[in-house]
């Protein structure tokens, strides 16, 4: 009876045992490494196909970059007033250049392509973080953020959206225009869903890709905004704000990383392995090891 009972209580504990047997996301013990603080408000970092990553220093109107070895040099002046980035599978660094409200391509060598200046004639908002699909297609957010540099105080647009833009294509379609401030956006490698934080609402949604790039079925995947997102390869979505917040695929808190800052903008995995977590996070820039990659 003694040995059943055993067993009886062994197989109801087993999911539990198999939780606390796999390997965590992080060293709970290891505290974020401080890089550097010389900025004066770090965003929008993503990853080349070295694992070479790439930063934003609006204010200062800079792009940094962050290589294998731990060096810091700086890849672009008048970068235009960049926030959001992501690299496309060609190598040209997408940015939400807000300073004219424009989407750019800049090549390895720093030539500028404008991608995108207006939709429908008028200015955007202020592209601020995007995604490329494997498509080469961009999707981005487009919330307004009055900036000082402007010479207007309002939209110019009936609100704040989420854009698809084909590639090759000069005109934007509208893929989202229910949400109070979007802002962070990232995708899934296969390129069937997008997460999109609504960081005025304080929620981030997930949908499924269509064919076309239209989004569809939207379902909320947690109660909580988020300036910056990225994926790992298990499928956790992070999130910034406070620190770090880490959520299961299925939208269940599993972690938070403590940042000694006042805001943390962005976040992405980079190094040789993918799996060194980079964190911006106002004048300064954080790494984390992890023991999972990213999806970049």
């Amino acid at each position: 009876m003694k040995q059943i009972l055993f067993v009886l209580a062994l197989s109801l504990l087993c999911p539990l045992f198999g939780q606390a047997q796999q390997k965590p996301l992080f060293d709970t013990l290891q505290k974020p490494q401080l890089i550097s603080r010389q900025f004066s408000f770090t965003e929008g970092p993503s990853v080349d196909k070295k694992g070479n990553i790439y930063f934003t220093d609006q204010p200062n109107n800079k792009i940094w970059k962050y290589d294998t070895d731990g060096k810091l040099s700086v890849f672009m002046d008048s970068a235009g007033r960049a926030n959001g980035t992501y690299f496309d599978k060609k190598g040209n660094l997408i940015a939400c250049a807000d300073e004219h409200d424009q989407l750019w391509a800049i090549s390895p060598k720093g030539k500028v392509t404008i991608l995108l200046k207006s939709i429908g004639g008028h200015r955007m908002n202020g592209p601020n973080d995007c995604w490329v699909d494997n498509k080469g297609g961009i999707y981005f957010t487009d919330p307004y953020y009055q900036r000082e540099y402007w010479d207007r105080k309002k939209t110019d647009l009936d609100g704040e959206k989420v854009y698809y833009l084909p590639k090759g294509a000069t005109d934007p379609i509208i893929v989202e225009d229910q949400l109070r401030k979007p802002n962070g956006i990232a995708g899934t490698p296969d390129g069937k869903y997008l997460y999109v934080t609504d960081i005025g609402a304080s929620k981030t949604y997930k949908y499924e890709i269509g064919a076309d790039g239209k989004l569809s079925n939207r379902q909320l995947f947690c109660n909580m905004g988020s300036d910056g997102m990225t994926l790992d390869a298990e499928g956790n979505v992070y999130l910034t704000g406070r620190g770090v917040t880490v959520f299961d695929p299925s939208g269940q808190k599993i972690a938070h990383i403590d940042i000694s800052e006042p805001w943390t903008a962005n976040i992405c995995f980079g190094g040789k392995d993918r799996k060194l977590l980079f964190i911006t996070a106002s004048t300064a820039i954080y790494t984390l090891q992890m023991n999972v990659r990213g999806v970049e």
